[in-house]
């Protein structure tokens, strides 16, 4: 009798440490388990759901398109000044004062008062300019012996030159009545004394120099003849 009574002790003892250790790993588990998953659960959704707006990919993404925007317009007012100032070369093409690199010249022999050379100048296609100084500046080498001298024909107002319209001027190599003087196959031609891109005209013909004269310019060619009076 008392065997059974104890065995009987045992098995209820042995149940109600199952059930007590049950209870505890129930309540160890549960609310922690709970909490982690929560905490998880709202990270993960805060993370999806700034992954989704993409906030700082669409603040960028509009700051570039503003960007893109504001540079396509600048571009285009650049590129419109550029071609108002590329079409003329940076030059109005009126109004403006005559550079050698302006004019087209041709140099011809004439006979008239012992013989010279007239020089025709006429604008280039597309400009117009004006003859501000009068007589040209006209040398025949680097020497100062080549330089010519002005003399009193032609020296109109400022001429002003485009299309066809032309000046004229009348260059006489040589002045004295000797054999001395030096050839020259070349005449330099400047518009102003001190003009940086003087134009370097080839001669018909080669010309002895000795004491040159230059007239001034003229539209007309008659009053471009070389005399010193």
């Amino acid at each position: 009798m008392r065997s059974r009574l104890t065995a009987r002790s045992a098995r209820l003892f042995l149940a109600a440490a199952a059930v007590t250790a049950l209870a505890a790993t129930t309540t160890a588990c549960g609310p922690e388990d709970n909490g982690a998953a929560a905490t998880a659960t709202s990270s993960s959704t805060e993370s999806v759901d700034n992954g989704g707006n993409g906030g700082s990919a669409t603040t960028d993404g509009s700051s570039a398109g503003d960007s893109g925007s504001g540079d396509a317009k600048n571009s285009g007012s650049s590129g419109s000044s550029d071609k108002t100032g590329s079409g003329d070369g940076g030059k109005s093409g009126y109004g403006q004062s005559c550079g050698t690199n302006d004019l087209d010249f041709t140099v011809t022999t004439k006979s008239q008062a012992g013989g010279y050379y007239l020089v025709t100048a006429k604008a280039k296609s597309g400009i117009t300019c004006y003859l501000d100084v009068n007589t040209p500046s006209v040398s025949f080498g680097s020497d100062a012996d080549g330089v010519a001298s002005p003399v009193g024909q032609g020296g109109e107002d400022p001429i002003k030159l485009t299309g066809s319209t032309a000046a004229y001027t009348g260059i006489s190599p040589k002045t004295t009545n000797s054999d001395s003087g030096v050839e020259f196959e070349n005449v330099i031609i400047g518009l102003t004394e001190e003009d940086p891109n003087p134009a370097e005209l080839k001669l018909p013909e080669p010309a002895t120099v000795d004491k040159p004269i230059v007239t001034g310019w003229a539209t007309n060619p008659a009053n471009s003849v070389p005399v010193i009076v």
